[in-house]
């Protein structure tokens, strides 16, 4: 007899695998988009801004966009489908590249904010790929399809800072006008590679139903996946903007610069390959767990000294407590909700992630010129110990309720 559930799974996951290449590749091209933007903006913020302290402003503005774009693309993916909101956040990324070299071109420093403004909405599309890898994926699957597709970003880490190196002296003397020119070329190709993706708009009977969102949100296990992706991601993202600049105040150079967020960026996705695998075997919360840690490491690393070297090795480091971090607490994400309730739940998430994110990012340039890069690194383990406080509460909470769930199971034998 066939195993009629058996069989509709490798036929959901046939086809997720082969979504997962294209979401992969267009991981990659996105990335490296944002990496431009991050390897260049505080800089291009110090040489357009009217005061040092407003230098990280467009990275700000990017994390902003991010947050702004969250709920937005969960909406479009609802009503038109995922694709839909795809080509849309290429459209944003084509107009980040153009904007921001006009701006450079002009010395217009609002405008090179606007710009990263658009490349952050272009950035919150890119967040909803991990997600759709896992749509119609068996339970098994689903770790792997975001895992793989967050793998796409380790070419991001090579294509990004090497499209900066090799044009940024391109139109003298506008400094990295021409990266951005490539930028919104990348972004094009980008759109190409989405547009074949398998995400047809959802059914209507997919559009209704569900658990009201609070319902859903007062879980243990999302408020702890929620919390983490809040400590992961703003945590990064506030060491890494605000390490190029600090490595211009110590009087290392922009090739050193472009070197660490290299690699930075290829620790953040390398791991990506295994971690899906690592989830499967010891379960998300140890890997949230381990990847907090790490990002406290990365911090000490960072307060340990202010040569090359030590600058690398804590965006090293950071990279890969940044992957294992998120990427468990996205897996957890998905065990909190129903497929008809998928997209508001991711969206909200990511909208949680990133608002704070924002929030955090306007205060990193702040932060860095008046307090100094110890001070950007002291900021990190407050959060990482709440978080880890929080995720071994929602674990206990979950043993506890399967304990009694077993409890209140009858005796066959009385």
């Amino acid at each position: 007899m066939i195993d009629v559930t058996a069989a509709d799974e490798a036929s959901d996951d046939a086809r997720a695998r082969s979504n997962v290449w294209r979401l992969a590749a267009a991981q990659a091209l996105t990335g490296a988009n944002s990496a431009v933007i991050f390897a260049t903006g505080s800089i291009v913020g110090a040489t357009l801004a009217p005061d040092v302290s407003l230098a990280t402003v467009p990275l700000s503005m990017y994390v902003l966009g991010l947050a702004a774009g969250t709920l937005p693309t969960g909406a479009i993916s609802r009503a038109y489908g995922r694709r839909v909101a795809f080509i849309i956040g290429t459209f944003c990324g084509t107009l980040t590249g153009a904007l921001g070299a006009w701006a450079i071109l002009h010395s217009s420093f609002w405008l090179f904010c606007g710009a990263t403004f658009l490349g952050g909405l272009y950035g919150a599309v890119a967040q909803s790929y991990r997600f759709a890898a896992a749509d119609g994926a068996s339970v098994a699957f689903r770790p792997k399809a975001v895992s793989w597709v967050m793998a796409g970003g380790v070419f991001a880490g090579v294509l990004g800072p090497q499209l900066v190196q090799w044009t940024m002296d391109i139109w003298p003397p506008y400094l990295f006008a021409f990266s951005f020119v490539m930028q919104a070329l990348v972004a094009l190709v980008a759109m190409a590679v989405l547009s074949g993706v398998d995400a047809p708009k959802p059914a209507a009977a997919d559009l209704h139903g569900g658990r009201p969102l609070l319902e859903i949100a007062k879980q243990p296990r999302f408020i702890a996946a929620a919390l983490c992706g809040v400590i992961a991601y703003p945590m990064m993202n506030l060491v890494m903007t605000s390490a190029p600049l600090a490595m211009k105040m110590c009087g290392l150079s922009v090739s050193d610069s472009n070197f660490g967020i290299q690699w930075h960026i290829v620790a953040m996705y390398g791991p990506s390959f295994f971690t899906g695998s690592l989830i499967a075997r010891f379960g998300a919360p140890v890997i949230v767990a381990l990847g907090l840690a790490l990002e406290a490491v990365a911090a000490m690393i960072g307060l340990s000294g202010i040569t090359a070297p030590h600058f690398w090795a804590t965006l090293f480091v950071l990279g890969i407590g940044w992957n294992f971090a998120f990427v468990g607490a996205s897996a957890l994400v998905l065990e909190t909700h129903r497929p008809q309730e998928r997209n508001k739940v991711q969206a909200f998430n990511d909208f949680l992630v990133f608002g704070m994110m924002a929030i955090g990012s306007f205060s990193s340039g702040q932060l860095l010129a008046h307090y100094g890069w110890n001070a950007v690194n002291w900021v990190v383990f407050p959060p990482v110990l709440l978080g880890l406080a929080v995720l071994s509460f929602a674990s206990f909470a979950k043993r506890r309720a399967k304990l009694r769930a077993v409890e209140e199971i009858p005796d066959p034998s009385i």
